[in-house]
């Protein structure tokens, strides 16, 4: 079994972190420093494993300079080509586009289309661009403009990498055929099962530890799969965001079959589980949490990292047909 370095905020601040990381910082060695543009805003990439050639969502984090959240309405997110760490270039433009804030699951959105200064306990969340396709591998910039309630127009930049591939499983290709830990698993202890054991003495949302993935594609069912560790995901998303496809399944039980995999089997010791080291290991790194959803065909049909609306992956489960039996 294989073991991950003790967790660590993937970005920058805490509480507006989008993903978990257990491994070290080797994706961004060597990478060419961003431009510098006007000063107001920190932003902090939320999304992981992004490739070259496939339309991809995007998100980011936005913070005043001070650190102080911002929160709701949209952004705009312009990106740039500046090479690689062997040959940087001059900024070459890319896609322009809108991106919507994504708030965490469970806070009260008030809506609206003005970005505005938020406490953590008002709203976290990021936000996420659509349909994001860079046309090579290579570091990129993307800079942010939020028209800030109060505060007026502030804009700032970060880095990014991708990949000629993707390094996780992605859109397009056949799911693995894991054997994850169930309600029925005999050798793990009820913690490796779901994390949320070790603080409320018991399994909390036992439906979503039903189905291994391999039973689903041998019988041909579509799959939600979100993998995350509510306890100790430094990010404070994995917890909502396993809520969120624990509510979805009682609505969409016809739908799809509605899995959680916990990312540890040991979190002392620092032992990952072994469907979540499929999935998710590479590079000695894992990050979480994501969410796979899988046709009943085997073929991985949309993945999100980070974090995501409910509406969105719902918009998704209706288009699947009913199952039958």
């Amino acid at each position: 079994m294989r073991s991950a370095r003790p967790l660590a905020p993937l970005l920058a601040l805490t509480l507006l972190a989008a993903a978990c990381s257990s491994g070290g910082g080797g994706s961004n060695a060597g990478r060419p420093s961003a431009s510098p543009s006007a000063p107001g805003l920190a932003v902090i990439v939320a999304t992981t494993d992004l490739y070259a050639g496939a339309p991809q969502r995007v998100a980011v984090g936005l913070t005043t300079v001070d650190g102080q959240l911002v929160s709701y309405g949209t952004a705009e997110l312009a990106f740039a080509f500046i090479g690689t760490a062997e040959t940087p270039s001059d900024p070459e433009p890319g896609p322009e586009t809108t991106a919507a804030f994504v708030i965490t699951y469970g806070m009260k959105d008030r809506g609206g289309d003005t970005p505005e200064i938020t406490l953590p306990s008002e709203a976290r969340g990021v936000y996420e661009a659509q349909d994001v396709t860079f046309d090579r591998a290579g570091y990129w910039t993307v800079t942010a403009t939020a028209d800030v309630q109060d505060l007026g127009e502030l804009s700032g930049s970060s880095t990014l990498a991708v990949n000629e591939t993707a390094a996780l499983p992605a859109p397009g290709q056949p799911a693995l055929e894991t054997e994850n830990l169930t309600m029925d698993s005999q050798d793990a202890p009820m913690a490796a099962i779901d994390s949320r054991f070790t603080t409320e003495g018991e399994i909390p949302d036992p439906e979503l530890h039903r189905w291994t993935i391999a039973r689903g594609l041998e019988e041909g069912r579509p799959a939600l799969v979100v993998f995350g560790t509510p306890v100790y995901c430094v990010s404070q998303f994995c917890g909502p965001v396993t809520d969120m496809v624990q509510d979805l399944s009682h609505r969409y039980e016809d739908r799809a079959v509605f899995i959680h995999i916990e990312i540890w089997r040991d979190y002392e010791n620092q032992v990952v589980n072994k469907a979540a080291a499929d999935w998710l290991y590479r590079n000695d790194e894992l990050t979480e949490p994501w969410l796979y959803l899988i046709g009943a065909d085997g073929t991985i049909l949309d993945r999100w990292a980070a974090l995501w609306s409910e509406d969105e992956v719902a918009t998704e489960l209706d288009r699947l047909p009913p199952m039958k039996g």
